[in-house]
């Protein structure tokens, strides 16, 4: 169970970031929640992400799944990107499927990490599995306020 301080940190943090993040909110995907180390987002299949076989595209399911990875690899305050992604995709998902990402800390140690990230439909298929290998850069995701005005 995650301390109160490091709980508190990873809310701060997913704030700060959805803020920011213009490309994840441009897909209508929701923040579901965060703790330390990983996070849960969700996302309605909509017409435009459909593709030529009438199914999700998967370069809108991959991007669900890094925006989750992101979430939960920058949930320690510290400014985190991919280093390397892959994705194998389980099950086709729908016009008006609600997909939920769920990303889970494997490993962290020096300044890189690995994540899993699980698509599932919200009634609990399995849509794809995503791995995510992370490298801390230098600073911090939340940006200090300047006391000097």
């Amino acid at each position: 169970m995650p301390t109160e301080n490091a709980q508190t940190l990873a809310i701060k943090c997913a704030e700060a970031m959805f803020e920011r993040d213009i490309a994840t909110r441009s897909l209508g995907v929701d923040l579901q929640w965060v703790k330390p180390g990983a996070a849960c987002l969700a996302m309605t299949v909509k017409e435009h992400m459909i593709q030529g076989h009438g199914t999700c595209h998967g370069g809108y399911l991959f991007t669900l799944a890094d925006s989750a990875f992101a979430f939960a690899c920058n949930s320690h305050d510290r400014a985190t990107v991919a280093q390397g992604c892959s994705i194998d995709y389980v099950s086709p998902a729908g016009l008006g499927d609600r997909l939920v990402a769920t990303a889970n800390e494997v490993s962290r140690g020096g300044r890189t990490g690995n994540y899993h990230v699980r698509i599932e439909t919200d009634n609990g298929r399995l849509v794809a599995l995503f791995h995510g290998r992370s490298y801390e850069l230098r600073g911090a995701v939340i940006q200090q306020e300047n006391p000097h005005g």
